[in-house]
């Protein structure tokens, strides 16, 4: 118990005290997970738009699919980009395996799925209530798109947020393409996993409370998104 304490205090000062190596890893992990989420935003948000506002044959099929893969086991999304990105894979030329860039495309993979099945489900129910009114004034599908997108902004931030929550910790995909290499690319749940199997508790610790106050973070930004969407409805 005294050793567990001592570990939360060594923790504590860690953070007040902006230890160089706890940022480093802070810092490396925001900036992976936030360019993989603006990744899967730039794709995810058109892909989900057009499945709901378009029709063509095997629709129904992608629809299920892109709902499957929102729940992509994780060490196999890594273990794919792994065979992609090794020398003998077909993009081993491009050298980006074991770099923060292979991190961000398995995380990207991750996310754009929930980004642009929620999309799809959200848009598609705001074109069932404004078609006819937006048919009215010569507005087709691809032309709607932008306003649809806008008028559901706020759930659409909702769906982002919780794609940045997934992808902030995770810890399989990273793993295995990263490869947890320090001062490279070691991100906050692998450098727990890792001090923890050293006994580094304290280190541990100090990224954990990092993690879980982004964690409550994102959560009250929901929240407080959902609260001003219906707001605005109402």
């Amino acid at each position: 118990m005294t050793d567990i304490s001592e570990a939360f205090v060594t923790a504590l000062h860690l953070l007040v005290s902006f230890d160089p190596n706890l940022i480093e890893i802070v810092g490396l992990s925001l900036r992976v997970s936030l360019s993989a989420v603006a990744l899967a935003v730039l794709i995810g948000l058109p892909v989900g738009a057009a499945l709901a506002l378009f029709k063509f044959p095997g629709k129904n099929a992608i629809v299920v699919f892109v709902n499957a893969l929102m729940g992509l086991p994780p060490v196999v999304v890594g273990l794919v980009v792994y065979l992609m990105l090794s020398r003998a894979g077909p993009l081993g030329v491009f050298g980006l395996l074991f770099t923060p860039g292979a991190m961000i495309a398995a995380q990207a993979i991750l996310v754009t799925p929930i980004v642009a099945a929620l999309t799809r489900q959200v848009v598609a129910d705001l074109w069932v209530e404004y078609s006819e009114q937006m048919r009215s004034m010569g507005a087709g599908p691809v032309s709607a798109i932008p306003a649809l997108l806008y008028d559901a902004r706020f759930t659409l931030v909702t769906a982002i947020l919780a794609g940045f929550g997934r992808a902030s910790a995770e810890v399989g995909a990273v793993m295995i393409v990263g490869g947890n290499i320090d001062h490279v690319t070691r991100v906050m749940t692998t450098a727990i996993a890792l001090e923890v199997s050293k006994g580094d508790l304290a280190l541990a610790l100090g990224l954990g409370i990092v993690l879980i106050t982004i964690s409550l973070g994102i959560n009250a930004a929901t929240y407080t998104v959902k609260q001003r969407a219906e707001a605005v409805w109402t």
